[in-house]
């Protein structure tokens, strides 16, 4: 609602410009009293700010440019166009009232009308699709939109116009057709922050999770937010690469997008998945030297599997050796001697395993006969 409010009152702005200089480019010169009508009737309508309109003022410009685009509905080219700029003061007007489905139907009645200009129909189609958009007639504003578009390839306004339908196509969850439209756009440079999480949108929505991803991760950089960042790994963990959202998200820690402990942690997991619980294991370090993870089981435990599945034998050791003094479960110990007898750490794996087995561990006990 937001957005089409703020459309709107730019519109307003634009309608409330416009009469006079269409009145001098018009194909169809208009008699001088004509124009003075014209003239009058806009500047009354400039005097009603938006907010503070006087209802009567506005209720007697739409009754007399109402009259006055149907007596001239039926004359000559130059009445016809005449016709077409009353039923715009009168969409005009309308819009100050706040009813935009009103005034959508006087632009499309002002496009129809003969003598008009080309460049001023697409003008009227555009500001009616809006106009619809903001009336909640959101499958006709796609397609006036589209036929816009269609029609004004080489307009300034081409690519502001095509992101428009492109949110709108995604409001009504069209997505295949909102992905259509998109798919140029992204060829055109760099986006905006509501044009790039619009466009994630679309692509996640379309189901090409690849082209989603490729399209992030070019786009990401230093000056990217946070946010950015965080689409992209999670885009990455949806598509299977495990390996590419822990590089993503450990290229966003360094930059300092994130910072927390839990986002750390994060991290860490994302590592331990993507197939580098090396550099799991150093963050773990890293953490604990910190105080910012807790010396906790988990901690430790996920530390101890961290360095084993690295095969970093001596940092392996000492973290399981760590872990079973903290638990001095039975498990833990026997777990450890296994580790380091596998290793050829003989003393540190017949020390641990009978500490099992003094904790009554039957497998530790037939692990012990190895040393006799």
């Amino acid at each position: 609602m937001v957005d089409h409010k703020r459309a709107l009152t730019q519109w307003i702005g634009i309608v409330l410009l416009s009469a006079l200089s269409v009145t001098a480019t018009a194909n169809e010169p208009l008699p001088g009293d004509m124009i003075q009508d014209l003239n009058r009737l806009q500047s009354q309508l400039a005097s009603q700010t938006s907010g503070s309109a006087d209802p009567d003022v506005l209720n007697s410009i739409i009754a007399h440019a109402r009259a006055q685009s149907e007596r001239l509905a039926g004359g000559n080219r130059a009445d016809q166009w005449a016709s077409a700029l009353y039923h715009q003061l009168t969409a005009s007007a309308l819009v100050r009232q706040g009813d935009p489905l009103a005034a959508a139907d006087e632009l499309a009645s002002a496009r129809q009308r003969p003598s008009v200009p080309d460049s001023q129909v697409r003008r009227w189609l555009r500001d009616e699709a809006l106009l619809r958009r903001a009336a909640g007639e959101r499958g006709q504003a796609i397609t006036l939109y589209e036929q816009w578009l269609n029609e004004s390839s080489g307009s300034d306004r081409y690519a502001e116009t095509a992101w428009q339908l492109v949110r709108l196509l995604a409001e009504e969850e069209r997505w295949q057709e909102a992905m259509e439209w998109l798919a140029p756009l992204l060829e055109q440079g760099e986006l905006t922050a509501d044009q790039q999480t619009l466009t994630h949108v679309v692509l996640r929505n379309t189901g090409d999770n690849a082209q989603a991803l490729s399209w992030l991760l070019n786009g990401l950089s230093a000056e990217s937010d946070a946010e950015a960042w965080r689409q992209a790994a999670g885009l990455a963990q949806q598509a299977g690469q495990l390996g590419v959202a822990a590089a993503v998200w450990e290229a966003a820690w360094q930059l300092g997008k994130f910072s927390t402990p839990e986002e750390r942690r994060t991290l860490i997991e994302l590592h331990m998945a993507g197939g580098t619980p090396a550099r799991a294991a150093e963050h773990l370090e890293a953490a604990l030297e910190a105080d910012s993870l807790p010396r906790d089981e988990d901690t430790l435990r996920l530390r101890a599997t961290a360095w084993q599945q690295a095969k970093v034998v001596d940092k392996a050791l000492a973290a399981w050796r760590e872990l079973a003094a903290l638990t001095q479960t039975a498990e833990d110990w026997r777990r450890y001697g296994q580790l380091a007898y596998g290793w050829g750490e003989d003393a540190q794996a017949e020390a641990a395993l009978t500490q099992a087995a003094d904790l009554g561990d039957d497998q530790a006990e037939q692990w012990l006969a190895y040393f006799d």
